[in-house]
């Protein structure tokens, strides 16, 4: 059986149908709509493949429209909007059973070299990931086994996931809670050598914790989830090259909720300190009847 890191590199491995045309897979999970991060990594892989190859993303801007369908191919077709002396822009449609899902707007942008650098440093200093626990650990930690339906999330799992924080279980432990979160994350695996397939990954995994850093100060990551959470949108700016199947620190916070929608901000540091990527993502909250279990990473 292929390793859940191999899945993700296939999963990101689509189909071209014509020139500007492509299909991805889109796996039956027991999910009630399409994993956000699949849809927008996909996207961005169409929108790269219609590149020379020699200018990597520096950007890219989304909207989620509508929510897909798990097990129902996805179709992505590509506009080429501009092929410029420095920079390529792409816009990818996303469309399952004839009604648009998700548009994308990619940028891509030649090396050059930069008059000068600056950078802010990290906020917080972060133990080294291998002496945090995995959020499975934690989770048998707390309850002393994992339910077989996390068991077999788990081995699904395209991402090691270690919160710089432990959970919150408990009313009492989110009280004064302020609305920060961070992990560290890395595939489980190796991803080869394609930088594309690396900002995809990664394009995947920031999608999956960015909106934790929202519900924190208002329930805990894990147990009774009191709100349906759906992303809006989806902004990312790359500005190092970066493998995705190193370990990297995602440092996420939520700067306002109000109106039913939540803003969070995300940066993504390599274990030096260097940033390499910023995330922005607003989503919607709405409370639910009747209450279920979430997860500690949910799906958007």
């Amino acid at each position: 059986m292929n390793s859940p890191a191999d899945r993700l590199v296939d999963l990101l491995d689509l189909e071209q149908i014509e020139v500007n045309i492509f299909r991805g897979r889109s796996p039956q999970e027991s999910l009630q709509r399409v994993f956000g991060g699949q849809v927008a990594g996909q996207a961005l892989v169409a929108a790269g493949r219609t590149t020379e190859g020699d200018r990597p993303v520096h950007s890219l801007h989304a909207y989620f429209l509508r929510p897909g369908r798990p097990g129902v191919p996805i179709v992505y077709q590509v506009e080429r909007v501009r092929d410029g002396r420095s920079f390529t822009t792409r816009r990818v449609t996303a469309i399952q059973q004839g009604r648009t899902i998700f548009n994308l707007t990619a940028s891509f942008h030649q090396p050059e070299q930069g008059a000068f650098e600056h950078q802010l440093p990290p906020r917080i200093e972060a133990p080294a990931p291998e002496s945090l626990p995995t959020v499975a650990e934690e989770i048998k930690g707390h309850l002393g086994a994992l339910p077989e339906q996390l068991e077999r999330m788990a081995r699904r799992q395209p991402f090691d996931i270690r919160y710089v924080d432990r959970l919150r279980w408990t009313a009492d432990e989110i009280k004064d809670a302020e609305p920060r979160s961070a992990v560290w994350m890395r595939a489980v695996g190796p991803l080869g050598d394609d930088p594309l397939v690396h900002t995809c990954a990664l394009t995947y995994a920031s999608d999956m914790t960015l909106l934790d850093a929202v519900r924190i100060p208002v329930e805990p990551l894990w147990g009774p989830r009191g709100f349906d959470m759906a992303s809006l949108d989806h902004a990312m700016w790359f500005h190092r090259p970066f493998r995705a199947d190193e370990w990297f620190l995602y440092d996420q916070e939520s700067p306002i909720a109000t109106g039913g929608r939540g803003l969070a901000r995300g940066r993504i540091y390599d274990i030096e300190g260097r940033l390499l990527v910023s995330v922005v993502q607003e989503g919607l909250f709405r409370p639910h009847t009747p209450r279920h279990m979430g997860t500690p990473t949910p799906d958007a």
